[in-house]
């Protein structure tokens, strides 16, 4: 039996010869993927027959192929073997029996086979939910294990450099002002502008100055710099913890007694717990200022008048607001970015998803902590 071999010009030969115990099957000419793949039926029929021991497989006259002609004889292959038949490749030319062999080596994976991409709705909302489920279980634990070595700080038994504690704080502080000013700056710019537009209408333009001072105290200041720490010292961590644990150096700390959560987590925690809140009091400044110009510009308000009337707005308490939150923001982005790390898989692209699932974490943590916030503050009408 032969094939045409779809207008290329060559055939495609498939032939079956019948031999007692021994089932020949000839295959030769041009095996194209451009041509289809070839139909196992002629050999299912001769196979179901009964009455064979082997099916010997064999060139002649090939052409050229590509991976066609190894698929067919895997199919073959696999036909003879549910058949309870041996199949001898020995006639086959030796790089296509090679490729067979190796095809047949790996195994299947799950998934893979033919109608494997349409999986059930359901049990792909089923793998979502354990997801989710494995992501909680992680974080809780990962809460656990830092609760445990904040206990041990208590206590002083925790290991760790305060050398780290320094890095931190210059990475977070100093080498942060740039990005934390242009951002105050233009949140506190954009709110008095926002508020000049819609306040001059009804003659109440100097109240621009409580507008941005209470909007930079209460929320922005501290929120604004948490995300770009967030997306500049969180994702830092992330990035050099998930290097050590892709290299092996987390699980070298652990064989030394020493915990990975002191040893790395502990110092960024107090490290940005302290700068934080610094950060926070000079985005407050420069978002003030940056108001200021343009209630001075745009609304022709004298810089005494405006800051006179920011002095009135703003209490003691709208500080004391900001500098917590900007502390438990601290707190949030280093356990974000250090978890992220710690979980880390082995390989670079897992360093690279772990420094983007740090920043968004972190993000997550801010926007959800500062509604809390909000929230409790109005029942206590603070």
């Amino acid at each position: 039996m032969t094939g045409g071999a779809g207008g290329t010009g060559a055939r495609r030969l498939i032939r079956v010869e019948p031999g007692g115990a021994v089932l020949g099957l000839v295959v030769g000419g041009a095996w194209v993927l451009a041509d289809g793949l070839a139909d196992p039926a002629a050999v299912k029929e001769a196979l179901a027959a009964g009455g064979i021991e082997t099916l010997a497989v064999r060139t002649e006259g090939l052409e050229r192929a590509d991976s066609a002609l190894m698929v067919y004889l895997v199919v073959v292959y696999d036909l003879a073997a549910a058949a309870g038949v041996r199949c001898d490749l020995s006639g086959v030319e030796s790089g296509v029996a090679a490729l067979v062999a190796l095809a047949r080596a790996v195994p299947e994976q799950v998934g893979t086979e033919q109608g494997g991409g349409s999986v059930p709705r359901v049990d792909r909302v089923g793998w979502k939910a354990l997801a989710v489920l494995r992501e909680a279980d992680s974080q809780v634990r990962f809460f656990g294990e830092l609760c445990l070595s904040f206990g041990r700080l208590a206590t002083g038994r925790a290991r760790f450099r305060w050398r780290d504690v320094v890095e931190t704080l210059d990475d977070a502080g100093p080498r942060s002002l740039l990005i934390v000013s242009v951002i105050a700056g233009l949140i506190g710019m954009i709110l008095a502008f926002i508020g000049a537009v819609q306040l001059r209408r009804f003659g109440a333009g100097i109240y621009v100055a409580d507008l941005v001072g209470l909007a930079m105290t209460r929320e922005m200041a501290a929120v604004m710099t948490g995300i770009v720490i967030a997306g500049k010292t969180g994702a830092a961590f992330a990035a050099r913890i998930g290097t050590m644990q892709a290299q092996e150096e987390v699980d070298a700390l652990t064989t030394l007694g020493v915990s990975p959560i002191d040893f790395l987590v502990l110092p960024r925690i107090i490290g940005l717990a302290l700068m934080m809140p610094l950060l926070y009091l000079y985005a407050c400044g420069i978002g003030l200022a940056g108001g200021m110009l343009i209630g001075t510009t745009v609304l022709d308000l004298s810089p005494t008048e405006y800051w006179q009337q920011t002095q009135w707005a703003l209490r003691p308490t709208q500080f004391m607001i900001g500098l917590g939150k900007s502390v438990v923001f601290g707190v949030l982005i280093a356990i974000a970015g250090c978890m992220r790390g710690i979980r880390c898989g082995r390989s670079a692209a897992a360093v690279g998803e772990a420094t983007t699932s740090a920043v968004v974490t972190a993000i997550l943590y801010i926007i959800i902590t500062d509604a809390a916030f909000a929230v409790l503050l109005e029942i206590y009408g603070i």
